[in-house]
């Protein structure tokens, strides 16, 4: 095996993105960036629970080290992650790191917020939790997708989108059409990719689904669950993990 000394320009790339997540505020950011959409620097410090200044210092690092991209409009400046690879780095060192689940909750809201955000959530612009891990189950189960040889969509998953009538690029290099994101709450994968995020916006757009509070937790509405019961045949019990 070769010798990677120090010096190797690989292995200082991989300590410098290491550093940038080594820190409790710049983590506690990409975190809450994971719901796909942008903040504004004030509202991520608010979020943080730090000081205006301190969080432009650690948002100046995120940008400069690619994990984050921003935008100016007017005198407001937006953040974002800087796209779907920096969302699934992200979300799987998350899950990495609570090999156990999430820790105990030390308070009535932040045990609910858990809750919401285990039943469902946004993980960057596709759905996790058990909502996204119960609909990837139910394609695989139906024959609309492959788990077997990593994650593909079938000729019957093709058509199952068409009927719903959302397109899939299927010719895009930009991104796979299907891929697996480790779940870090269910310790499962679930659907990513171009076909996840495209069912995402569907559900969004369609009224199946509607976001909780202001982050990224998401949930059924009783029209979702419908849906998904007639054309999936999801249990509407088990996404509220009953």
């Amino acid at each position: 095996m070769a010798r990677t000394t120090p010096s190797e320009p690989a292995a200082a790339r991989l300590a410098a993105l290491a550093a940038l997540l080594a820190d409790e505020t710049r983590a506690a950011f990409c975190l809450a960036l994971l719901d796909g959409r942008a903040w504004t620097a004030g509202e991520l410090a608010r979020g943080a629970g730090v000081a205006p200044s301190t969080a432009s210092e650690h948002l100046g690092k995120l940008v400069a080290g690619g994990l984050l991209a921003e935008e100016r409009q007017g005198r407001h400046r937006y953040l974002r992650l800087a796209g779907g690879r920096a969302a699934q780095l992200v979300e799987e060192l998350a899950a990495y790191a609570a090999p156990g689940g999430a820790p105990p909750a030390r308070s009535l809201r932040a045990a609910s917020t858990a809750h919401a955000l285990a039943r469902g959530r946004t993980c960057y612009d596709h759905l996790a939790g058990r909502l996204g891990i119960r609909i990837t189950e139910a394609m695989t189960t139906r024959g609309l997708l492959r788990q077997d040889t990593g994650f593909a969509l079938t000729e019957d998953g093709l058509a199952w989108f068409a009927a719903l009538g959302v397109p899939l690029d299927t010719a895009s290099r930009r991104r796979p059409l299907a891929r697996g994101c480790l779940d870090w709450t269910e310790r499962r994968p679930h659907l990513a990719g171009a076909a996840g995020a495209a069912l995402c916006r569907h559900a969004m757009e369609a009224g199946w689904c509607e976001r909780v509070g202001t982050g990224r937790a998401v949930r059924a509405t009783p029209e979702g669950l419908r849906a998904l019961t007639a054309r999936l045949g999801i249990d509407p019990a088990s996404i509220d993990g009953r």
